[in-house]
C-alpha cells in the first residue's frame, strides 16, 4: 500500500510598512502577492505585521515595538521564518536574525529561492547561482557571529576578519567564474539566434502567472510547463508556429513581478535578450487579476529599462472567463462606480481607446475563446513586419481575410 506523502510546509509570517509612498491598500496587495511567493516557495503565512511608519527604521525596518510583538508571536507559534516585502539591508538582516532567533528573508531573498527551486537547465542554474552570490556578498559579515569582528576585545581579534574576508574571496572568484560562464553561453545564444535565419521573432512577455506558457502551448502545440504558481516558467522556450502558411518564431519568456531584484535583471540578461531581438512583443494581462493595470506598468517599466518599450506590441487579455466585476448597486449614492465595477465590453472599449483596437484582444487561453481573433492579429502584425523586410514576398502572404476566401 503507497504511504501518503506528508508535505511539511514551514510556518512563516510576512511583514510590511505603511509608508507616505505605499497607502494600505497598496500594502495589502504587495503582501498579497508576497504570500504567493511564500505558497510558492512552500511557506505556510500564518499572520501579517503591518505598521504606519514615515520611513524603514534603519537598524530594525520596524519600529521596536512592532519588532516584539513579531518576536512574541513567533515565539509562541513556534515561527521558523520571517518574511519582509521590501529588501532589507546587510545591517537590518544582521540585526532581525538576531533578535528573532529564526529565519529572516526579504522579498528579493524568497524570489531568489523560488529561481533556484524552478531552475531546470544548467544556464538557467548557473544565472540565479550568480544572483544569490551577488545578494549574498554583502551579507557576509552575519554569517559568522560566532566571529563577530566588530565586537572587538579580548578573544576576537584575528580570525573573524581573516574568515570574513577568506569567505569574501571565495564569493567573489565564484562570481567570476560564473560571469565567465555565462558570456561563453551568451555567446553560443547569440550564434544560435543569429542562425534562426530572417524569421520574423514574436515574444510572450507579462506579468509571473497570466497565462504565457498557456498560450504558447495553444498557439505552438507544444508541452511547456505550465503551473498555477509564480515563476513557472525560467527558461526560454522557443518554437516555429505557422499561422495560415506564414511561420515565425515565438518565444516564451520569464513572467516580470514588482520590486523585481536587480541582481536577477542583470543575471538574466540573456532570458531578456530573447525580448531585446524579438520584433513583436505580445503582453500577455491576467484581466481577471483585481490589479492588473498595475501589472501592466510593471511590465512595461522592466521594458523600459531593458530598451524595448518601443516594440510594435499586442495587448492580449487574458482568463476572460475567470473575470467577475465587482457587484455595484445602482441606488447606492454612497459608493461611486470605479474600474473595478466594469464589464468586460467597458475594459474593451478602455484599451481599445487607449492603445488601439488592431493592438488589443480579449481571449481565454484555457477555453480557446476568440483564438480567431488573435490568430487574425498576430497574422497581420507579422505580415506587416515581413513584406516590410521583405518587399518582393508580399504576394506569398495575402491579408488574413483573402487567405480564408483563397482556402474556401
Amino acid at each position: 500500500m503507497l504511504e501518503k506523502e506528508e508535505i511539511n510546509y514551514e510556518k512563516a509570517v510576512l511583514v510590511g510598512i505603511i509608508t507616505q509612498n505605499q497607502s494600505e491598500d497598496k500594502l495589502q496587495e504587495y503582501l498579497d502577492e508576497l504570500a504567493f511567493l511564500t505558497q510558492t516557495a512552500g511557506g505556510e503565512v500564518v499572520k501579517r505585521f503591518t505598521q504606519k511608519m514615515d520611513k524603514p527604521n534603519p537598524k530594525t525596518f520596524v519600529g521596536t515595538g512592532k519588532l516584539e510583538e513579531i518576536e512574541l508571536f513567533a515565539k509562541e507559534h513556534k515561527i521558523d521564518t520571517v518574511i519582509f516585502d521590501d529588501e532589507l539591508t546587510p545591517a537590518q538582516q544582521k540585526n532581525l536574525s538576531r533578535q528573532l532567533d529564526c529565519k529572516v528573508l526579504d522579498r528579493t531573498n524568497l524570489i531568489l529561492d523560488i529561481f533556484a527551486q524552478r531552475a531546470q537547465t544548467s544556464y538557467a542554474r548557473t544565472q540565479v547561482e550568480l544572483a544569490q552570490f551577488q545578494y549574498l556578498l554583502p551579507r557576509l559579515t552575519g554569517m559568522w557571529t560566532h566571529l563577530e569582528r566588530q565586537r572587538g576585545g579580548i578573544g576576537m581579534r584575528g580570525p573573524g576578519e581573516t574568515e570574513i574576508e577568506t569567505d569574501r574571496r571565495i564569493v567573489r572568484d565564484r562570481i567570476a567564474l560564473l560571469k565567465e560562464k555565462i558570456r561563453t553561453i551568451d555567446r553560443q545564444m547569440a550564434v544560435q539566434r543569429s542562425n534562426r535565419g530572417a524569421m520574423v521573432r514574436v515574444a510572450l512577455v507579462g506579468y509571473t502567472n497570466v497565462g504565457k506558457s498557456t498560450l504558447m502551448n495553444a498557439m505552438g502545440k507544444s508541452e511547456v510547463f505550465v503551473e498555477n504558481k509564480l515563476f513557472a516558467t525560467l527558461d526560454t522556450t522557443v518554437r516555429k508556429v505557422v499561422i495560415k502558411n506564414l511561420p515565425f518564431l515565438l518565444s516564451d519568456t520569464v513572467g516580470f513581478i514588482r520590486k523585481l531584484p536587480t541582481q536577477l535583471v542583470e543575471s538574466f540578461k540573456s532570458t531578456l535578450d530573447e525580448v531585446r531581438e524579438a520584433d513583436l512583443l505580445l503582453h500577455v494581462v491576467d484581466i481577471s487579476h483585481p490589479e492588473f493595470e498595475d501589472h501592466i506598468e510593471s511590465v512595461q517599466q522592466i521594458l523600459k529599462d531593458i530598451k524595448s518599450d518601443d516594440k510594435p506590441t499586442i495587448m492580449i487579455f487574458n482568463k476572460i472567463d475567470a473575470y467577475k466585476p465587482a457587484y455595484f448597486d445602482e441606488e447606492d449614492l454612497i459608493i461611486a462606480r470605479t474600474s473595478k465595477h466594469y464589464t468586460i465590453d467597458e475594459w474593451k472599449k478602455t484599451w481599445m481607446n487607449k492603445v488601439g483596437k488592431e493592438h488589443t484582444v480579449f481571449i481565454s487561453a484555457t477555453e480557446k475563446e476568440n483564438f480567431e481573433e488573435l490568430r487574425e492579429k498576430v497574422y497581420e502584425a507579422v505580415r506587416q513586419i515581413h513584406i516590410t523586410r521583405f518587399p518582393y514576398n508580399n504576394f506569398l502572404y495575402p491579408e488574413y481575410t483573402e487567405n480564408d476566401a483563397n482556402e474556401e
